[in-house]
């Protein structure tokens, strides 16, 4: 599910606001776009893909989905685009493109 974080800011009265619009509660990263910030994109070949799964784990962001023990594609919402699932991937399935 996608969250919209201008639509959160709508429903937020001013008072509630913190300053620098900060968040203190744990689990507040999903409620914000930082994949926006990537200058680079990893992108998976799927026919190189062989369902290892080590990109997973070593996500810092976890934008890496796995449900019912298969990889889906990026949550480029959240991912930064750090490379180092394509570090990992001992296939070459990932690799980095410039831009988002």
């Amino acid at each position: 599910m996608r969250t919209d974080v201008s639509k959160i800011n709508e429903k937020t009265r001013h008072q509630d606001l913190t300053e620098g619009l900060m968040m203190f509660a744990g689990g507040t990263s999903k409620e914000f776009n930082t994949g926006e910030w990537r200058t680079n994109t990893p992108v998976v070949e799927w026919d190189k893909c062989r369902q290892c799964l080590l990109c997973a784990p070593v996500c810092p962001d976890s934008s890496i989905p796995v449900k019912d023990s298969k990889r889906l594609d990026f949550d480029y919402d959240h991912c930064k685009g750090c490379g180092i699932c394509a570090a990992v991937c001992p296939f070459n399935a990932i690799t980095m493109k410039e831009g988002k």
